[in-house]
């Protein structure tokens, strides 16, 4: 008795989900289901991979093979990613990259250009570490976590991993906003973490910009298929100046990326028909 309103409550359910699924009209679980695939098909690549991870532990070249697996997602989900003077991030020195944060598909945006700047340490905040299977592959395949709670404790994690940015020509990829920016028409403010570090290590710091997801509105759960521009711009070299000249620094390069993040939304917006559903409008 009871294993047939089991059944039946289960065929309601899939049968519910595969007419949402297949729905022309926007739905929860239409909007959710693309961020599940790209959920699964992340934890399940973590999975197969921790094995070769534990060999070779904390090495970034772990994350350079990871994301060439984990960067074809994006076919499924239907979104394209356009990078622009590329030659930047191609360059083999230590860097520090600072880039918007929109989305979790931020880092899928990451990893479909993550070959050209070969080795690479994001930096994460903790809490994503225990998000398992894959917060266990990223610490293997040398991403850094910090708590963002514990400044003293943050500072210190980054400039061990500073020290390895210069010996190794590794880049550092921070999101300097802190938190994803769920405003359309510009950036957050600038934490100074990742400024800090560029001044401290005399190394060079790389604007990186992604334009606006057009295609994404939460509210209204539309996540059409589009395309993202990855916008490299020129680098801002820190050597000689101080902890004194970051304030400065800050200004000029959020200015900077704001400006073209500005510039990007008008040649990606200016395509779209009239009445696209924008996050901006309600």
């Amino acid at each position: 008795m009871w294993h047939k309103i089991i059944y039946m409550i289960m065929i309601i359910i899939v049968t519910y989900i595969l007419k949402q699924l297949f729905s022309e009209t926007p739905n929860f679980v239409k909007f959710k289901s693309k961020f599940l695939v790209f959920y699964i098909w992340t934890s399940v690549t973590a999975v197969i991979l921790l094995p070769f991870f534990v060999f070779n532990p904390k090495n970034v070249k772990n994350s350079l093979f990871g994301s060439q697996i984990v960067k074809h997602v994006t076919k499924v989900i239907e979104v394209k990613w356009l990078l622009r003077n590329g030659r930047v991030l191609a360059e083999d020195r230590g860097a520090v990259v600072v880039s918007n944060h929109q989305s979790s598909i931020d880092i899928l945006g990451m990893f479909n250009i993550w070959h050209v700047a070969d080795k690479v340490a994001a930096i994460a905040r903790k809490e994503i570490f225990y998000v398992w299977p894959f917060g266990l592959a990223a610490y293997l395949a040398g991403v850094v976590f910090i708590d963002r709670n514990n400044s003293k404790d943050a500072y210190k994690q980054l400039k061990v991993t500073s020290e390895v940015m210069i010996k190794n020509k590794t880049k550092i990829w921070l999101f300097p906003e802190g938190t994803r920016n769920k405003d359309f028409t510009k950036l957050l403010p600038f934490k100074k973490g990742a400024f800090n570090i560029a001044v401290a290590a005399q190394v060079p710091i790389i604007p990186v910009v992604f334009s606006p997801y057009y295609f994404i509105n939460r509210k209204k759960n539309i996540f059409n298929k589009g395309h993202a521009v990855i916008q490299c711009l020129d680098p801002v070299p820190t050597v000689g100046l101080t902890m004194d000249d970051v304030p400065d620094l800050i200004t000029k390069v959020r200015n900077t990326m704001d400006a073209a993040y500005k510039e990007l939304s008008k040649e990606v917006l200016s395509a779209l028909p009239p009445n696209y559903p924008l996050a901006t409008e309600d």
